[in-house]
């Protein structure tokens, strides 16, 4: 029997049988089909989880609304749909269920920006964590242009998604306190639900930050072949927040090259669809980009126990430590986190590495075996060699040509 069905006081909150998690996210996230498979998965574990999706309950409340359009009711009749859902949750909760509530912490819509959640049911919902689903830009915008007649602008889904982020922590604070809250990339694989499913039932698992170079390796086969192993052996043992799995800088590095050749747009393939976005207004926006790559990968760091980087050695000898990574760890040593390096090339780590590290390994295997005789992890297993494996995964499940 699981901490979760024995009733133990798991999260710090009164005792009681059942899960209760939040789940929030900007619309376009499409967030019901990964919260499904995070309810799948938790079935495969032996845990039964109800999934309540408030936006459909909101339109089976109201079958005169057309698929699609509920955000144009006056906010009168919306706010009262909304109130009598969260009415039959509060209801469904007291049969003490595993539950996970898919809604939405603010809006921003024809009428402008506003709440999306009542302050007075979520306290007496008394969730156990409050989770915000984010994903690449530019897979917002397809879902909203296949889905949703509203328009938008790119400036509109990153501000949007930063008041999301806010207004659910502000949520979580204000009703649970510090500690509850977490940024969650939506991903592109089933590995961002299992981590969900993780952090609800095996919450004794360590919180894992996995930090490696990005941008300045990310034409290079061999070294990318070589972290996506280490990103996958983290995966599989601890609940990781990985940086990777929201990839936007990829967009802003396409459209500055497509600039200097003086093109006036790219294409990108998202979700089997092709889309073009003009160089201009992606470039209007690199400093919004970058912005927010900076804060929510220090977010993820933050809610996190540990930091584990791995330095590459690169090609021509030199240590693949871009200054993101170098960034990275200092803030984990500041904030008090484990920090942990796998250090591959021959050359000595600086200063800068050693004196903010807890551990440097020099191989994978050699930190992950310190962390099993810890007793941080289970069995674990050599990877496969790289030959062996298969051709990295396109975490931003997109192709990129200019014109």
């Amino acid at each position: 029997m699981s901490m979760a069905d024995s009733g133990d006081n798991l999260f710090g909150r009164s005792l009681r049988r059942g899960i209760r998690v939040v789940v929030t996210g900007q619309v376009g996230m499409d967030k019901r089909p990964f919260l499904e498979r995070v309810v799948e998965i938790a079935g495969e574990h032996g845990h039964e989880i109800e999934l309540v999706n408030v936006g459909d309950r909101m339109y089976a409340e109201a079958p005169d609304v057309s698929p699609g359009r509920i955000l144009d009711l006056p906010l009168g009749r919306l706010n009262s749909l909304r109130r009598g859902v969260f009415k039959d949750i509060l209801t469904l909760a007291e049969r003490d269920v595993n539950l996970l509530v898919n809604t939405h912490a603010t809006f921003r819509w024809k009428h402008g920006l506003f709440p999306a959640f009542d302050h007075d049911q979520l306290q007496a919902l008394a969730a156990d964590l409050y989770v915000t689903l984010v994903d690449n830009v530019d897979a917002v915008h397809e879902r909203l242009t296949r889905d949703h007649d509203v328009g938008h602008r790119l400036i509109d889904l990153l501000v949007w998604r930063e008041e999301e982020i806010l207004a659910t922590e502000v949520m979580a604070t204000m009703i649970r306190g510090h500690g509850c809250f977490y940024v969650f990339s939506r991903g592109q694989t089933d590995t961002s639900a299992l981590m969900l499913y993780r952090l609800m039932f095996e919450p004794e698992r360590k919180k894992v930050y996995p930090s490696f170079p990005m941008t300045h390796v990310m034409n290079m086969s061999d070294l990318l072949a070589e972290l996506e192993v280490f990103r996958e052996v983290l995966a599989e043992h601890f609940i990781t927040f990985d940086p990777g799995d929201v990839d936007e800088k990829r967009l802003l590095v396409d459209a500055v090259e497509a600039n200097r050749r003086g093109e006036t747009a790219i294409q990108v393939k998202v979700h089997g669809r092709r889309l073009s976005f003009h160089t201009a207004e992606i470039m209007d926006v690199a400093r919004d980009i970058d912005g927010q790559i900076y804060a929510r990968d220090f977010k993820l760091i933050d809610q996190s126990d540990m930091i584990v980087s791995y330095v590459p050695e690169m090609a021509d000898g030199r240590p693949g430590l871009s200054s993101g990574v170098e960034r990275e760890l200092q803030h984990a040593h500041e904030a008090t986190k484990e920090v942990y390096v796998v250090w591959r090339p021959g050359a000595e780590p600086s200063p800068f590495v050693t004196e903010t590290a807890t551990e440097v390994f020099a191989t994978l295997d050699d930190a992950m075996r310190y962390f099993q005789r810890r007793g941080d992890i289970g069995d674990y297993q050599l990877p496969l060699p790289r030959e062996s494996r298969p051709p990295p995964s396109d975490h931003s499940d997109s192709e990129r040509t200019r014109f």
